[in-house]
């Protein structure tokens, strides 16, 4: 630790020595986008997730949305903010507020505030099934994060280069989450946020050596808040308590015995390895994220739980593949089924400490969630999809394998194929007589007209089949899209 610690501090000092220059660039650009569906049944499943919660899963929706982002720089900082507003139909309220945010930069360092699309993770953000521990599937949190987002080099510009972040959010969706859960379930609300991560990279940046390795670590947790059991009620939330929620501690005697027993909160986290090779115009990276929710799983001992994937960039002369990935999500060991070290290791074989119960926790009733959706992986079926308006994630036990693929038609068209096969065993705690298996998929045709300046027309049509989602449906839909620059200016 002492010696992350140390590179830490090297590499920050490295990003502040550098001289600042003195031209000021500024930029308001504008986002406007609409977007109408139909379906059968619920809207597909590849047309709802990874979509940052903007899509309803309700059938036969629609959404308008238009932003304005402004950017400034001087020399080597760098300012920014942007507000992002949609009226979406049906919803629980129909005026969404996707994005409001402020941020600032110092060369590598960046702290933003607010409520902003970013997306973090190493996996492909066009075309991976999503990240497990923080993926673009839900609205994003309002947070401060204060991050190193892109690669910087340690101690100069050797091979090595780092990244990280650390950040402190709050749920904002008590309100939802009074209308839209059962009456009957119980929860946390007013949740708070923990998230850090730190990955490093050997890759020479000069590209002479082809291969690059990448490897880090992310860490997830929900604390504090207001149980809407009176019995529980306020969750511990102070300074001495979100360090030890920093430092994955167990909590005091103010918080519940489960947590004084295990940790504080709802945490969770993973290893991320990724191997690349790259050629003058293509590239392939091979990676795995190993997923934990205790010890156990920061031991290995969850088997070859995780997600696994493979991901080929193509040559520049075989545009109609320009990128295509396969990926395995496979959660059905989580340590065993017995969540207690104490039981008949000869009637039961394992080491027990298992039931790990991935994106479920005993407090937080909501999980892994934030409205609703899935904050990791979609694929692990978010609280939405459930029956009778009640929380958690019952089909943490999956074989999922994902393959996608995108490229050009011409120089107008593009396309995305997104294909996924799923099979569930429920969970240990409550597990399926006969396993429930799907398959979803989608097809996306995006027009960008070389005479209409930064207009986008895009055709989807998507589908579900089989008993894995408890809401499926088949459909298609139309976004039209339109970026543009406001104002620029630029100073001496």
């Amino acid at each position: 630790m002492k010696t992350i610690i140390i590179i830490c501090i090297a590499a920050t000092l490295s990003i502040l020595t550098v001289a600042a220059q003195t031209t000021t660039e500024n930029e308001l650009a504008y986002r406007a986008e609409m977007q109408g569906t139909a379906a059968d049944g619920y809207t597909p499943f590849w047309m709802v997730s990874n979509r940052y919660g903007l899509v309803p899963l309700e059938a036969s929706n629609s959404y308008l949305s238009a932003g304005g982002f402004y950017s400034g720089r001087k020399g080597n900082f760098r300012w920014g903010a942007g507000i992002d507003m949609a009226l979406v139909e049906p919803r629980y309220k129909s005026v969404l507020l996707r994005q409001v945010y402020g941020e600032a930069a110092f060369r590598g360092l960046h702290l933003m505030i607010g409520s902003k699309e970013e997306y973090v993770s190493l996996w492909d953000r066009e075309l991976s099934s999503g990240d497990m521990v923080l993926s673009a599937n839900a609205r994003p949190i309002p947070q401060i994060r204060l991050s190193i987002p892109d690669y910087v080099g340690v101690l100069g510009a050797g091979w090595l280069q780092m990244r990280g972040a650390f950040v402190a959010g709050r749920s904002f969706d008590k309100d939802y989450l009074r209308y839209a859960v059962n009456g009957n379930v119980t929860y946390v609300d007013d949740i708070l946020w923990h998230y850090k991560s730190l990955h490093f990279r050997f890759k020479d940046r000069q590209a002479s050596f082809p291969l690059s390795f990448e490897l880090g670590f992310q860490h997830g947790a929900q604390w504090g808040g207001t149980s809407t059991n009176p019995r529980i009620g306020k969750q511990p939330q102070s300074l001495s308590d979100y360090i030890r929620v920093i430092f994955g501690m167990s909590g005091d005697e103010q918080a519940t015995v489960s947590d004084q027993i295990n940790v504080l909160g709802n945490q969770y986290g993973s290893y991320d390895l990724r191997l690349g090779y790259s050629a003058s115009d293509w590239a392939a990276h091979v990676y795995h994220q190993r997923y934990f929710e205790d010890k156990s799983g920061m031991e290995f001992i969850n088997g070859l739980d995780g997600l696994w994937g493979v991901q080929l960039d193509a040559p520049a002369a075989f545009p109609w593949i320009r990128k295509a990935v396969f990926e395995i999500l496979e959660t059905r060991h989580q340590t065993g089924p017995f969540h207690f070290i104490e039981f008949d290791h000869n009637a039961h074989p394992g080491i027990g400490g298992g039931n790990d119960n991935y994106y479920n926790n005993g407090e937080y009733s909501t999980g892994l969630s934030y409205f609703n959706r899935s904050v990791g992986s979609p694929l692990l079926s978010s609280p939405e999809y459930n029956d009778n308006e009640v929380l958690g994630f019952p089909d943490t036990r999956v074989h999922n394998l994902h393959f996608a693929v995108s490229g050009d038609i011409s120089g107008e068209f593009s396309y995305r194929l997104l294909l996924t096969s799923m099979e569930t065993w429920g969970s240990h705690h409550r597990p399926y007589l006969n396993t429930k298996t799907g398959i979803s998929g989608l097809c996306e045709v995006s027009y960008r007209p070389a005479r209409l300046k930064g207009w986008t027309f895009t055709a989807m049509l998507a589908g579900d089949k089989g008993d894995y989602l408890r809401k499926k449906g088949v459909g298609g839909g139309l976004i039209i899209s339109k970026r543009g620059i406001l104002a620029i200016g630029r100073s001496r």
